[in-house]
C-alpha cells in the first residue's frame, strides 16, 4: 500500500510553520516553492526569472528571521513571488496582477509581511535605513533586513543610503543578490568557509579584544592595523568599496546554498553593532530552463507554457514601442547626429532594435535616470540629438535634472515617454499618470501626445527637427490602432492640431491615446441626437489656441479628454480660455482625467473605465453637460 505525501508547501501558512520544519526539509521545501512559483507565473504572467533566483535565499531569510518583527524590505518587488508564496498569500497567487487580486509587488496594505511597498528600484536600503533609525529612537529590538539586486546597485540612491547608514554606525543588513556582476570572484567552498569564519562570533570577538589593545596605540599605528585588516579581508573575499562606505563585508557566498545561507545570517543576526552587507551569487531564473537559456532570463513573461516554457503571442499589430523604435531608426538612418539613451531598459524602450543598427549610438545608463538626463543634456550642448526613451513613471526619478540641467537651459533633449496613461497589470506604480503635468508646467518644453501610431511616427520625426529647446512625445503600452504608417515621419507644424470629424453640439478635444474612444463616443452622441467634433491637440505645450478658440465659439459644450492627471493639457485648456474671456460667454466645459486616486492593477480597458475616461463617460459627461442628466446616468449604468 502506497502511503501518499503531503508535499511541504501544503504545511506552510506563515513562516513560523517554515522555522517548525526540520532544517533537512528545509531543500525539498525550496524545490516546491520554485515549481509553485512557475506554476502561479505560467497562469498569470509577470516577473519570473527574479524570483526563481531568489528562492533559497527567501526561505533561508524566513527561516532565521522572526518575521513579520524582524522587517525583510524587498527591492522593486520582482522577486517578491516566494516570499507571497510563504507568507499566506498561496491561494490567492493566480490571481497576481488581476483586477482585485494579489499586486505584483511588495504592498503594505496587502499583507504585514510586506514591510514596505516596492516598485521602483533602488529604495531598499533607504527605506531599510529609516526603520533601523526608527527602531533605534523606540529603543525597541528588532531585525531589519534590505535585500537589493546588483542592478539596483546602478543608482545612485543606493550608495547614497549606504554612505549615511556607515556614517550613522547603523545596525542595519543588506543582502546583495548579485546575479549578473562580474566583478564577484569564484564562489565555492573556501568561500563559504570565509564568510561564515568572518561572520561568527571568534572572529568578532578577537577583532574587537584588538581594535580595544589598538586604542592604546599611536593614531598612526591603530590606523595602519586596521587598514591591514581590511585590506587582507579584501584580498581574500573582495568588497572593498562597501568596507570604504562603512559596511562590514561577508561574501561572496551561494544563494542556491542553504548550508552556506543560515550559517551566515545566523551569525549576522547574531550581530550587535554596525551595518553589515552580505554579498550572495544567485541565478536569475535559476532552476527552469527555459528561463537560464533565455538573454533575459525571463525576466517579465506573459502567460506560457510550464512543459515548452513558450509564451502566448500578443495580438497582430504592433505595439507603440516598436513603431517609436523603427521611426527612430529611420531618423537616424538620415541623421548621424541622433542618439538614443535607455534607463536600464532596452528591450521595453525598443532601443534594443535601435542598438543593434547602431551599437554606437545607443547608452545604456543602468537604472540611473537622474544620470541619463544631465547625460542627455550633455550630448545635446555638443551639438547631438539625443532621445531619452524613458518610461513616464520613471522619468519622475529625474525631474529635477529634467528641470535644471534640460529645461532652464533650453537644451534640445527630446523624451521619448513610453507607458503613457494606464499600464494595466503593474498597477499604480507604473501608471503613467502625471507626465503631461510635470513636463507641461515647464517653460519652453514642447509637449506633445500621440492619438495613433502615424502620429507617433510623425512626432519623432517632429522632435529630431526641434534644435532650440526641449521636447516630449508621450505615447502608451500595447499596440497601435492598425493604421498604416510610414517609415519615416513628417515633422508636424509646433503647435497646431487637427480635426477627424465635424459636428454643431459637443466639440471632444483630445490629447493622446484616447482618440479611439472619442471616435466612439462620437458615434454614441448621434444616437441622442447631437453632431459631435472630435479634434486632436497633438500638443498640450504650445497650445493651439486657434483651434481651442474655434471649438469654443462653434459648440455648447468642450470635452477635454487625457491620459493624465489633474492639472495637465485640460488645466491649460482652461487657463488659456478663461483669460481669452470665451468661458464669460456661458461655454460649458468638463475636463476628463485620471481620478484623484491610485488605481490598482486591471486589464488597461477595464481601468479606464473605473477611470471613467472610455467611450461611454465621455458621452454621459456631454449629456450631463447639457442638464440631461437622466440620459448621462442611463450610459454608465
Amino acid at each position: 500500500m502506497t502511503v501518499s505525501k503531503t508535499p511541504l508547501l501544503d504545511t506552510i501558512e506563515t513562516p513560523d510553520d517554515l522555522r517548525a520544519l526540520g532544517r533537512e526539509k528545509l531543500g525539498a521545501l525550496a524545490i516546491e516553492l520554485r515549481q509553485e512559483t512557475i506554476d502561479v507565473v505560467s497562469v498569470t504572467g509577470g516577473h519570473l526569472g527574479a524570483g526563481l533566483g531568489v528562492v533559497e535565499l527567501t526561505v533561508a531569510l524566513h527561516r532565521v528571521f522572526d518575521t513579520p518583527r524582524d522587517k525583510i524590505i524587498w527591492d522593486v518587488g520582482h522577486q517578491a513571488y516566494p516570499h507571497k508564496i510563504l507568507t499566506g498569500r498561496r491561494a490567492r497567487m493566480r490571481s497576481l496582477r488581476q483586477g482585485g487580486g494579489i499586486s505584483g509587488f511588495t504592498k503594505r496594505a496587502e499583507s504585514i509581511y510586506d514591510s514596505f511597498g516596492a516598485a521602483h528600484s533602488s529604495t531598499s536600503i533607504s527605506a531599510g535605513l529609516g526603520f533601523a533609525a526608527a527602531r533605534d529612537l523606540d529603543k525597541a529590538d528588532y531585525h531589519v533586513v534590505a535585500v537589493i539586486g546588483d542592478g539596483a546597485m546602478s543608482a545612485g540612491m543606493a550608495y547614497e543610503a549606504m554612505n549615511n547608514a556607515g556614517a550613522m554606525g547603523a545596525r542595519l543588513i543588506v543582502i546583495l543578490n548579485d546575479n549578473d556582476m562580474s566583478i564577484a570572484p569564484p564562489v565555492g567552498a573556501m568561500s563559504a568557509y570565509l564568510a561564515r569564519l568572518v561572520s561568527g562570533r571568534t572572529y568578532r570577538g578577537l577583532r574587537y579584544f584588538f581594535k580595544r589593545i589598538m586604542k592604546r596605540w599611536p593614531r598612526l599605528f591603530r590606523v595602519t592595523a586596521q587598514r591591514a585588516e581590511e585590506f587582507a579581508r579584501g584580498m581574500a573575499m573582495g568588497g572593498t568599496l562597501f568596507e570604504e562606505l562603512g559596511f562590514y563585508y561577508i561574501g561572496p557566498i551561494d544563494g542556491h546554498n542553504l548550508d552556506h545561507l543560515i550559517p551566515v545570517l545566523e551569525n549576522v543576526r547574531a550581530m550587535d553593532t554596525g551595518p553589515v552587507l552580505i554579498h550572495v551569487v544567485t541565478n536569475k531564473g535559476k532552476g527552469y530552463a527555459p528561463a537560464e537559456a533565455s538573454a533575459d532570463k525571463y525576466h517579465g513573461v506573459g502567460k506560457f507554457n510550464v512543459l515548452t516554457g513558450e509564451q502566448k503571442k500578443g495580438g497582430s499589430l504592433p505595439s507603440y514601442t516598436k513603431v517609436f523604435a523603427d521611426a527612430l531608426i529611420a531618423e537616424a538612418e538620415a541623421d548621424e547626429k541622433v542618439v538614443a539613451i535607455t534607463a536600464a531598459m532596452p528591450s521595453g524602450t525598443g532601443l534594443d532594435l535601435f542598438a543593434e543598427r547602431f551599437p554606437h549610438r545607443c547608452f545604456d545608463v543602468g537604472i540611473a535616470e537622474q544620470h541619463g538626463v544631465t547625460f542627455a543634456a550633455g550630448l545635446a550642448v555638443e551639438g547631438y540629438k539625443p532621445f531619452a526613451a524613458i518610461y513616464s513613471t520613471f522619468l519622475q526619478r529625474g525631474y529635477d535634472q529634467v528641470v535644471h540641467d534640460v529645461a532652464v537651459q533650453s537644451l534640445p533633449v527630446r523624451f521619448a515617454i513610453d507607458r503613457a496613461g494606464l499600464v494595466g497589470a503593474d498597477g499604480p506604480t507604473h501608471a503613467g499618470s502625471f507626465d503631461i503635468t510635470y513636463l507641461a508646467t515647464l517653460p519652453g518644453f514642447v509637449v506633445m501626445a500621440a492619438g495613433d501610431e502615424t502620429e507617433l511616427v510623425h512626432m519623432v520625426a517632429t522632435a529630431r527637427a526641434i534644435d532650440d529647446r526641449p521636447s516630449a512625445f508621450r505615447y502608451p503600452r500595447g499596440e497601435g490602432m492598425g493604421l498604416a504608417y510610414p517609415k519615416r515621419g513628417t515633422p508636424l507644424e509646433i503647435g497646431k492640431g487637427r480635426f477627424l470629424r465635424e459636428g454643431t453640439s459637443v466639440a471632444i478635444l483630445n490629447f493622446g491615446a484616447r482618440l479611439k474612444e472619442c471616435l466612439l463616443a462620437a458615434d454614441k452622441f448621434s444616437t441622442y441626437g447631437l453632431s459631435a467634433t472630435v479634434a486632436d491637440a497633438r500638443f498640450a505645450k504650445p497650445l493651439d489656441t486657434d483651434l481651442v478658440r474655434r471649438l469654443a465659439r462653434e459648440h455648447e459644450v468642450l470635452l477635454t479628454i487625457e491620459e493624465g492627471a489633474i492639472g495637465g493639457f485640460g488645466a491649460h485648456v482652461l487657463h488659456f480660455l478663461s483669460w481669452d474671456g470665451i468661458l464669460d460667454r456661458g461655454l460649458k466645459v468638463r475636463t476628463m482625467v485620471l481620478p484623484d486616486r491610485f488605481l490598482d492593477q486591471d486589464t488597461p480597458e477595464r481601468m479606464y473605465e473605473i477611470a471613467g475616461l472610455d467611450a461611454k463617460a465621455i458621452v454621459a459627461a456631454g449629456l450631463s453637460a447639457l442638464g440631461r442628466d437622466g440620459e448621462a446616468a442611463a450610459v454608465i449604468a
